[in-house]
């Protein structure tokens, strides 16, 4: 069992969550992926394996025994976890008369719930580490685009159960979101999805 201070990234195999993995790896943290592509997970770990020490564990964060088993197996090789970062998330864009019940169930269950079970399974250890929870909202939560609405509100409940995690787990653990907007991530998928970015001048135009 090693002692590294040790990081979970929900949704790590891709876009923000892979970038973000790099960063905790930068900064010596051993960083656990926790995603459902497989290839993309262990193709990361080949990817950044030279930058620190780095696992990946399939799972879905909408199933409560795929993310205690993940918790479970953190703590079994490093004693420890300092960092959770509730990043997955599914998207469903359709008009609202066309929405399945399923399409939004499903969208709350990973991107909402997912968020609450890992949160749940982690705050033992995050209290014993005096750790760190961040969650990935979305600008989406106070300004949508049509054909959003089970993401917006994914998004908007993200916001919401921050705060009260915050509160709940504090002083021990502190707890925050982050919301961000148009991410470009073309480059940070796995190599098969992989795109060189090619914005328009109205999307530049809009950004900064």
């Amino acid at each position: 069992m090693t002692t590294v201070a040790a990081a979970v990234v929900t949704g790590g195999a891709q876009g923000i969550g892979r970038a973000t993995v790099r960063e905790l790896l930068g900064r010596g943290y051993a960083a656990v992926i926790v995603d459902c592509d497989r290839d993309a997970g262990e193709e990361v770990v080949e990817e950044y394996r030279s930058l620190g020490p780095i696992r990946f564990i399939a799972g879905d964060v909408a199933e409560e025994a795929d993310v205690a088993r993940v918790v479970s197996q953190v703590v079994a090789e490093f004693g420890r976890l300092d960092v959770l970062v509730n990043n997955a998330a599914v998207s469903r864009r359709k008009p609202v008369t066309e929405l399945g019940l399923a399409e939004w169930n499903r969208v709350l269950a990973v991107n909402l719930g997912g968020a609450f079970l890992c949160a749940k399974h982690a705050a033992p250890h995050l209290r014993a580490a005096r750790g760190v929870m961040v969650n990935i909202a979305s600008t989406r939560a106070l300004m949508s685009e049509p054909d959003t609405e089970a993401y917006s509100a994914s998004k908007g409940g993200i916001v919401a159960l921050t705060h009260a995690l915050a509160m709940s787990l504090a002083p021990e653990v502190r707890v925050n979101c982050v919301s961000p907007g148009w991410i470009e991530t073309g480059e940070w998928q796995k190599a098969a999805r992989r795109q060189t970015p090619r914005h328009s001048e109205r999307d530049r135009a809009q950004h900064p």
